[in-house]
C-alpha cells in the first residue's frame, strides 16, 4: 500500500488496519473506507493530521 501523504511505497503494517510510512514518518489507518493520518509524537502518542485532502 502506498502512503496517502507522500505516495511512498516504504510502508509497513503496525496494527490492524494501521500502517507506518518510513519516508515521511506518519502513521495512517484505514477503517470503513475512512482514512486518518497521524503524526507520531516523541512520546509515541498519535496526533491527528487529517485526511489527504487537508494536508
Amino acid at each position: 500500500m502506498n502512503c496517502p501523504a507522500c505516495g511512498s511505497k516504504a510502508t509497513g503494517k503496525v496494527g490492524v488496519e494501521q500502517y507506518y510510512c518510513w519516508d515521511c514518518c506518519v502513521e495512517y489507518s484505514v477503517r470503513r473506507n475512512e482514512l486518518n493520518i497521524f503524526e507520531v509524537a516523541e512520546d509515541g502518542t498519535l496526533m491527528v493530521l487529517g485526511t489527504p485532502g487537508e494536508i
